[in-house]
């Protein structure tokens, strides 16, 4: 199937509309008070307790452990998968408390004492305690935030050397933009609807990033090869002719892509796989966004840079 879309004449609607949903992700960031960062980033107490019933009252259970223990938690009931047990699931108790709230070990057998007195905990199964210092916390996230700016930095290095031909520091730079903006676009998901950021969080960028390159290395790909049959195409031309060229396998590959990970997602949703719903749900955001930001993005900011680069390379010649 062959397509005739003007990528470029149409690059201003998409790059305005990508630019007005960012920055509503960042009003409600602020108006929220900041991303909401999980034990693992903030730092915290995480529970995981096995009880014999679902019949539990959240709201109450959060009321006692504010009066009685003197912290404030938000808790809720999971049916997780587990092999021991003899259904197979156990009901799960999440219990999680901010930095601020962290639980001593006197205070978790005192919650534990209470839950057994009123629910009965699950026998044969193992309680699950995480604590996470601040500050190790903290130095998490900075890991996390520093593989991201060095997957960046390493595939800026690779397109600029493998796309020298096409001015390759203009198209490298131009691919990082995207590679942003996708991951942006995944931050603003996350602000608006306060979801906590983890390192399945990270893990699902850093898949972002390899996903949204390749897919803009394949329309790269396409222009250097056009340019080299046609050496005086104009670059919006050239944009143009090379993005509907590869309009059908960027759809397909997209949308192959996004279902099998919405499979994988609906699974770990039907059986309660917490880890594996973190990771995938960023991961559709994050798909959607690189195919959006390799058609409508990453191309056009390499026009407008030749564009304007030659423009001025004409009036410096004109001025002489």
């Amino acid at each position: 199937m062959r397509f005739n879309f003007n990528f470029y004449n149409k690059r201003f609607y998409f790059i305005g509309f990508s630019i007005l949903f960012i920055l509503t992700g960042l009003i409600f960031g602020i108006v929220n008070g900041g991303l909401n960062l999980d034990i693992q980033f903030e730092g915290g107490t995480h529970l995981e307790i096995p009880m014999k019933t679902s019949e539990i009252n959240t709201g109450e259970l959060e009321a006692y452990v504010r009066g009685a223990i003197g912290r404030n938690i938000s808790a809720q009931i999971q049916q997780m998968y587990s092999p021991d047990a003899e259904s197979g699931q156990v009901v799960q108790l999440i219990i999680k408390a901010s930095k601020s709230e962290t639980f001593s070990n006197d205070q978790i057998n005192e919650l534990q004492d209470h839950l057994e007195r009123t629910y009965g905990l699950a026998e044969g199964e193992r309680i699950s305690i995480r604590n996470v210092e601040p500050y190790i916390g903290a130095e998490m996230l900075q890991r996390g935030v520093l593989a991201i700016v060095i997957a960046s930095l390493l595939t800026l290095i690779y397109i600029w050397i493998r796309f020298s031909v096409m001015s390759g520091f203009a198209a490298a730079v131009c691919a990082t933009l995207a590679i942003i903006h996708d991951a942006l676009i995944v931050f603003t998901v996350y602000s608006i609807f306060r979801l906590p950021l983890n390192e399945m969080f990270i893990a699902a960028i850093l898949t972002i990033i390899g996903y949204s390159s390749n897919d803009t290395i394949v329309v790269y790909d396409r222009m250097r090869e056009n340019s080299k049959n046609n050496k005086k195409m104009p670059y919006a031309e050239l944009a143009n002719t090379s993005l509907n060229q590869t309009l059908t396998r960027t759809i397909n590959t997209t949308l192959t892509t996004i279902m099998c990970i919405v499979t994988v997602y609906v699974f770990s949703v039907i059986f309660n796989i917490g880890p594996l719903q973190e990771f995938c749900f960023p991961l559709m955001i994050g798909l959607v966004a690189g195919g959006y930001s390799t058609l409508f993005i990453a191309t056009q900011c390499w026009v407008m840079w030749q564009q304007k680069a030659d423009k001025t390379k004409l009036t410096k010649q004109t001025a002489r």
